[in-house]
């Protein structure tokens, strides 16, 4: 797979890194086949590893099965809740920082954090206090690069003025196109790398569920308005137009999603996640996707009439995650 360098930090990674958190999530394959999955996704060239303090024993997972293989990799985790819990509330005191990069190196089985994010913005702890902070790890050789996550353009240029953010996480793709509009932008401005998560919709744009699916009454989605069953059937002129395209490319909907997004900015790595041997192969392929720019042109102008009805978030969570 190709490399891609987010922003101008000098970080290079897979075009395509790795999203862990749902191998945490129920009903995940065993520990054994987790690990063996992550393993898989190094052997077939991907370099990028993604997991958080807050995805419960995820950071242990990813720490074993990368250990042996941990000189030809990258692994990205982020810190910003109590006690690494996100349901304890928001937490990004520089003592809470340090602990939770101490706790974190050893949850992984390494001596140095290559990507180390913010989760969350903590509205009571100055963004200028959280990269100071981590700047004094980088300094002490804990950790490599600083990464935020779900943050507006202001918060941003703060910390970058204090620490140069390397990357900034936070969801892009064909069903959430907000960052266009003042994200990326900025990320461009100041040489920042991009790494969506869900880049596939949360599996909306595999072409694998329409308003007809029924959801298992433990999947997550069952939470978020825009995957209603009405919003579902309101919104599958977007997967139509996804389905279209991979027939024409002959390839998945899931690898179009994916090449879109690689085209956009050569400084954006997707994260997809998966806990299936095939669809981690499948999504490979969406780096080998090419689109000319008559296809781009093409795309972005059936998005541009495609209203996507339903919001990402509900309501109760939705302040945090998307006025930050």
């Amino acid at each position: 797979m190709e490399s891609r360098k987010l922003g101008i930090s000098g970080l290079e990674v897979s075009a395509l890194g790795y999203g862990c958190m749902g191998l945490s999530f129920p009903n995940a394959p065993a520990k054994e086949e987790s690990i063996r999955l992550i393993r898989s996704a190094v052997e077939q060239g991907i370099t990028l590893f993604d997991t958080a303090q807050g995805y419960g024993d995820n950071e242990l997972l990813v720490g074993e099965a990368l250990e042996p293989l941990r000189k030809g990799v990258v692994i990205a985790t982020k810190f910003g809740f109590k006690d690494g819990n996100v349901r304890s509330g928001l937490d990004s005191r520089p003592e809470t920082i340090k602990a939770a990069a101490e706790s974190s190196l050893k949850r992984l089985k390494t001596d140095c954090i290559d990507l180390l994010y913010q989760h969350r913005f903590d509205p009571n702890v100055p963004i200028e206090d959280v990269a100071g902070t981590v700047k004094e790890l980088i300094q002490q050789g804990k950790v490599k690069y600083f990464g935020l996550c779900e943050i507006n353009a202001d918060i941003i240029r703060k910390a970058h003025a204090v620490l140069p953010v390397t990357a900034l996480q936070s969801e892009y793709s064909m069903f959430y196109r907000e960052p266009e509009n003042e994200i990326i932008p900025v990320l461009e401005e100041l040489g920042i790398g991009f790494v969506p998560f869900s880049p596939l919709g949360k599996g909306f744009l595999t072409g694998t569920i329409n308003a007809e699916v029924e959801l298992d009454k433990a999947d997550t989605r069952n939470m978020l308005p825009r995957f209603s069953r009405e919003n579902r059937a309101a919104n599958q002129a977007l997967v139509d137009l996804v389905v279209s395209i991979a027939e024409e490319k002959n390839a998945t909907p899931a690898q179009i999603a994916l090449g879109w997004l690689l085209a956009q900015k050569p400084f954006i790595v997707p994260i997809p996640g998966t806990s299936k041997l095939h669809r981690l192969q499948e999504n490979m392929g969406g780096a080998d996707i090419s689109l000319t720019a008559d296809d781009l042109n093409k795309i972005n102008a059936a998005l541009a009439t495609i209203r996507i009805v339903g919001e990402r978030y509900p309501a109760q969570i939705r302040d945090t995650a998307e006025k930050k």
